[in-house]
């Protein structure tokens, strides 16, 4: 069978949680579960690093707007990780391109990656922290079942995380006004936070 669903699914998966999608194939290749892993998600030094940022992001994607200043440094990280994670799914297997996998896990996990962080900055607009938190824990979980399931069903895993793709971009464009709302906020504290900073007198908004 073609990688290609595995693919699809560890893009998304990427795009919300990098460092656990690392760390779960590892494991689970490591540990025998399944030959679907590549050796190089399997060493050791690759585990470690992945089990310590992995717990950096549980932590750090836990709390309000510290979570969107995470996603903002990731733009580039979860994509990036995505498309090399898909890369080596698809050299091991050897029925997909590389460059063919590394650009649909990358671009999946772009999209996944910008649908978390347009949520996140949504239930940022909230003040209370317990959203994020349940949200959070949400996601990881959602990546770590998705991850082990799509090693034994790739297919059904690959329409699942189609079907949550769909889903994250409609509450986006959903919730688009409150998210525009607070990106002007956060434009104008940092207006107001420079002209504070230099001493200018801040003009009068219409």
């Amino acid at each position: 069978m073609s990688v290609l669903p595995l693919v699809f699914t560890s893009g998304w998966a990427s795009g919300i949680n990098a460092y656990a999608v690392v760390l779960l194939f590892g494991l689970l290749g490591a540990t025998g579960v399944t030959d679907e892993v590549p050796a190089a998600l399997q060493r050791p030094d690759v585990l470690i690093v992945a089990g310590v940022l992995f717990l950096c992001e549980a932590v750090a994607d836990k709390v309000p707007y510290v979570d969107s200043v995470w996603d903002t440094v990731h733009t580039v990280i979860r994509p990036v990780a995505g498309a090399v994670v898909a890369a080596l799914l698809a050299g091991h297997n050897g029925s997909l391109p590389e460059l063919a996998a590394g650009a649909v896990g990358g671009s999946t996990a772009l999209l996944s990656h910008l649908v978390k962080a347009g949520t996140r900055i949504a239930v940022n607009t909230s003040p209370e922290p317990a959203s994020n938190i349940v949200l959070s824990l949400a996601e990881d979980l959602g990546v770590a079942a998705l991850i082990a399931f799509a090693v034994f069903h790739p297919v059904a895993a690959a329409v699942i995380a189609a079907a949550l793709l769909a889903a994250g971009i409609a509450v986006v464009v959903f919730l688009w006004s409150r998210i525009r709302r607070y990106l002007r906020r956060r434009r104008q504290r940092r207006a107001e936070k420079r002209t504070a900073a230099t001493g200018d007198v801040l003009p009068p908004v219409a």
